[in-house]
């Protein structure tokens, strides 16, 4: 049994993975920061642990951390997203979106560093886009933040493998979560004609690809798209 511990667990892709993980028979604890119905009612359908914790905090980071066993797979999926022309964007909103999207993840890979060291051993998967991958108009400060998980997963995964932790990143492409929600259904439907095949994302698809790069222990400082081959 792994204890496992998924950043923003609540809802979506997240949600899915705390529900595999936990039916896989591992030891889940996720965090999560406003949806508090819904983490409870997640925690009793699964067994796993909620903890409100916003990521960009340093601070409760560390003290959610604290509270949790000794982690050996940390997925790093807390995300924000913001769609608008990046002229007509806050630089407070800019900010908070790097805060989330990012600075979360150092702020967990460190909490969680301690417990890797002492083991010489570990799993850090963090969730990208395949918008990190190639930009997308209209999205260009959430493109920056998806790209920069990307360079940070290949830094991490040479830094950090001679101490026997590896880090490998997903790329998912139109997943219907409530991200998708304000996405005009004909353009859902487009992009899923787009895709070879044939259909747009579900959160569990990319559930199975964290469960598989966490057992895939040769595996390190890769990006694995799930995009149903939108992009190749």
């Amino acid at each position: 049994m792994s204890t496992v511990v998924i950043t923003g667990g609540s809802r979506g892709i997240g949600a899915a993975a705390v529900e595999l993980f936990t039916a896989r028979g591992d030891r889940v604890y996720f965090l999560y920061e406003k949806e508090h119905a819904a983490a409870q009612a997640l925690a009793e359908k699964t067994g796993a642990t909620a903890i409100c914790c916003d990521v960009a905090d340093g601070q409760a980071v560390r003290a959610a951390f604290a509270s949790i066993p000794e982690v050996d797979v940390l997925i790093c999926n807390a995300g924000i997203m913001h769609f608008g022309l990046m002229s007509m964007m806050e630089e407070a909103a800019w900010d908070r979106l790097f805060a989330v999207n990012v600075k979360g993840i150092y702020h967990c890979v460190n909490a969680a560093m301690p417990a890797f060291l002492r083991k010489h051993r570990g799993c850090v998967i963090t969730v990208s886009s395949m918008w990190g991958q190639v930009g997308a108009s209209c999205e260009a400060a959430y493109s920056a933040t998806k790209g920069a998980v990307i360079a940070l997963t290949k830094a991490l995964a040479k830094e950090l493998g001679p101490s026997g932790i590896r880090v490998n990143c997903v790329a998912p492409g139109v997943i219907l979560t409530d991200m998708c929600a304000t996405v005009d259904p004909e353009v859902l439907a487009d992009m899923a004609e787009e895709a070879p095949v044939g259909r747009n994302g579900r959160p569990e698809d990319v559930a199975k690809a964290m469960a598989y790069l966490a057992d895939a222990e040769f595996v390190t400082g890769q990006v694995l798209p799930v995009n149903g081959g939108y992009i190749m």
